[in-house]
């Protein structure tokens, strides 16, 4: 039912899984690494092993595909061999390491076979996430901070409408851009700002000109973007970030920036809520299950954060994470004119910043009744078996 959000390749993984029935022919692609992350681990892999009952025998980890190509793309692959029959032992290859393991899970690593699905709800009782406000303007309702004084100049009662406008590369690197945020805006007092009519008469046409029916439709409120979400206080996690970086940089903002769609809002988000999405656990669980980009993080609300086992925390436990997280707010605020990207890059990073890190992660290991020098693929194996049992419990409930 999902076939329209998986690659082309795996047609082959299908027809291949069906022609090998009753026989002892093993198969291996070089594949798109996308078929063993994300949201298509469960929609290929599930039905595969249903339908067909097939093992996975070994596995190449991504690698970067090269090629002799002028104006080559990177390409990240992996290798997965597969067959009927169950071989015993089986074999992972990553980064010119070879691991005999027992089982290779769609993800390519060394677990049972969990899998994953979409969600599109949290499973555990936290605040929703949703995507940040997409302004499908044509660009026009959007300010680049070297325009922004002649703007005001030229236009000075548009001041007051003007926010601070953040997309995922924004937030993480400290770069400014603005936005004019027009709601509840007086149709006389547009009438008196001629370089923002200009931008809106500008955002009309762009919307009318588009082949798409939606964006046709939003042509009659030019003022407005897509969605119009400004909480008071919200949590934000950008949809892509860097794998070189220990934890993705997750902050707080005010309904005085404007948050893009490449990031995701929390808007009842507690200091609690904050402390374990920063923490190395909630990390372990994302490096398992979320897409890529390349090899960057591509952090989804459907697989990650809606199926992430939250543990049960005591009032006391809650307030303990809580200071630890305002700890690190306060690391970071001795470096208020910093980016995150500089923050949180592994050979810039503040030692009291990585210390308040610590800090927070034993906190937080402890709280799911793991040992703070726990390897991550052991901390991930007990993530999905809460996952299952929150997972059951909530199919018996409804039962």
């Amino acid at each position: 039912k999902n076939a329209g959000k998986i690659d082309y390749v795996a047609a082959w993984y299908y027809r291949a899984s069906k022609y090998i029935q009753g026989t002892q022919i093993r198969v291996a692609f070089v594949s798109t690494n996308s078929i063993t992350q994300g949201e298509q681990v469960a929609t290929v892999w599930k039905p595969l092993f249903d339908m067909f009952g097939i093992h996975i025998n070994f596995a190449y980890r991504t690698f970067k595909w090269d090629s002799e190509a002028k104006g080559k793309a990177a390409v990240h692959c992996v290798i997965v061999g597969f067959s009927k029959t169950d071989t015993g032992q089986k074999i992972i290859y990553d980064d010119g390491e070879r691991v005999i393991v027992d089982n290779i899970s769609p993800y390519l690593v060394d677990e049972n076979n969990i899998w994953i699905d979409s969600r599109t709800m949290p499973l555990c009782d936290v605040p929703v996430m949703i995507s940040g406000n997409r302004p499908t303007d044509g660009g026009h309702l959007i300010i680049e901070d070297d325009d922004l004084p002649e703007f005001i100049k030229a236009d000075p009662l548009s001041k007051k409408y003007i926010k601070r406008f953040m997309m995922g590369d924004e937030f993480i690197n400290n770069k400014k851009r603005w936005c004019l945020w027009l709601v509840g805006v007086m149709p006389s007092e547009l009438k008196k700002m001629p370089q923002v009519m200009k931008r809106v008469t500008a955002c009309k046409e762009a919307r009318l000109g588009s082949p798409d029916a939606g964006r046709n439709r939003l042509a009659n409120t030019p003022t407005l973007f897509r969605e119009q979400i400004a909480p008071e206080h919200f949590l934000v996690i950008p949809k892509v970030s860097s794998d070189r970086r220990n934890y993705i940089p997750i902050g707080y903002m005010d309904k005085n920036t404007i948050a893009g769609d490449k990031l995701f809002i929390v808007a009842d988000a507690t200091l609690y809520h904050f402390g374990i999405m920063t923490s190395n656990v909630h990390m372990a669980w994302t490096r398992a299950v979320c897409g890529r980009l390349g090899t960057g993080y591509s952090y989804s609300i459907n697989i990650v954060y809606n199926n992430f086992p939250w543990p049960n925390a005591l009032e006391k436990q809650r307030a303990e994470v809580e200071k630890l997280a305002q700890g690190i707010l306060d690391e970071r605020a001795k470096f208020s004119g910093e980016s995150l990207a500089d923050l949180y890059d592994p050979l810039t990073m503040p030692p009291e910043l990585r210390k308040a890190h610590n800090a927070l992660d034993k906190a937080v290991m402890k709280l799911y009744g793991l040992t703070s020098n726990m390897p991550e693929p052991m901390v991930v194996a007990e993530l999905k078996e809460l996952y299952q049992r929150l997972v059951a419990t909530q199919t018996a409930t409804k039962a």
